[in-house]
């Protein structure tokens, strides 16, 4: 039997909201009257959400679990999903409920009609701080203006996409993944859906502040030379100061002038050209180090427990 949707929620500690994901998406697929299939790939939860992946996926054949032998990411964990997906048209959900399962339909529908990726569009968000929004609205923006790939803005991770698109997104191999600016570089074509994001079912959000920043930093350096090229301006920028500056301090030091007499303006310029080195050298060092972890070739993510080869291929 071929597969219509594939539904991915990677899990990390979510075990108060795995009965409702299940009892919701159960409610919405079937709706579709399609087969589909739920993977659950347990991104090294330590709470229990393990054993309730397992029970899921006793009572419900559906429920492909996908156990991880320990914490490898979020973005990992999407992309184990894709490995492990069969169906026709493949869709990212958070496990927190935050994305409502119901959402699913209008993805579908647009697919229906021809989009190959269908991204939903986060219009309203409930139940998040207004530095949470804040600090969301302006790293969507960043990264829309300053990388080379345009990435819709107010777009997490939930989305439909067409198995060409899955089959494409496979083949890039990264390490330093960003799922939402990898499905918007391979093209296709593409519509948004606006939707309602819910505050969360239970528990509390896995993406604090310093990891919102890691996964800003892996958008900016897997899709745009920015920081570099930063790194340059500063450099043209503090030796144009160094040439103006050069016939002003001749020009006083001959009027006789006091104000460039002592070390206080060396340090201070030496602070300066000092602090641009070291940035640049640190944005230089973020990319070497991306290219380090890309040499050697350490596979993306380890599997304790997971279908079958013979599953995996079944309906493909």
């Amino acid at each position: 039997m071929k597969i219509t949707y594939s539904i991915i929620a990677p899990i990390y500690n979510e075990l108060d909201n795995l009965s409702e994901l299940h009892r919701r998406l159960h409610e919405v697929m079937d709706a579709t009257r399609q087969p589909w299939e739920l993977i659950l790939v347990d991104d090294g939860s330590t709470d229990g959400s393990t054993e309730k992946i397992r029970e899921l996926a006793r009572v419900d054949k559906r429920v492909r679990p996908v156990i991880f032998a320990r914490n490898f990411g979020h973005q990992i964990a999407i992309t184990a999903g894709w490995d492990y997906a069969r169906g026709a048209a493949v869709v990212i959900i958070d496990a927190d409920l935050q994305d409502p399962p119901e959402v699913i339909l209008d993805l579908a529908k647009k697919w229906k009609e021809g989009y190959e990726v269908v991204y939903a569009v986060r219009a309203e968000r409930e139940g998040e701080s207004w530095f949470k929004k804040f600090t969301a609205s302006m790293f969507y923006r960043i990264i829309y203006r300053i990388t080379d790939v345009k990435i819709p803005v107010d777009t997490g991770d939930f989305r439909l996409m067409d198995r060409k698109v899955v089959d494409v997104l496979k083949q890039m191999p990264e390490r330093h993944r960003f799922p939402r600016g990898m499905s918007a570089w391979v093209g296709f074509k593409q519509i948004g859906v606006e939707y309602k994001r819910a505050a969360r079912h239970s528990g509390v959000t896995k993406y604090p502040f310093r990891k919102m920043l890691k996964l800003a930093l892996n958008a900016i350096t897997s899709f745009s030379y920015f920081p570099l090229q930063v790194a340059t301006f500063f450099g043209f920028f503090s030796a144009g100061i160094s040439i103006l500056a050069i016939p002003i301090v001749i020009y006083m030091r001959i009027m006789g002038s006091g104000a460039f007499f002592g070390q206080a303006t060396t340090l201070i310029a030496v602070l300066f050209l000092g602090g641009v080195q070291l940035i640049s050298l640190g944005i230089l060092g973020e990319y070497i180090g991306r290219l380090y972890d890309e040499a050697k070739g350490r596979p993306l993510y380890i599997v304790r427990d997971a279908p079958n080869s013979s599953d995996q291929n079944e309906g493909g």
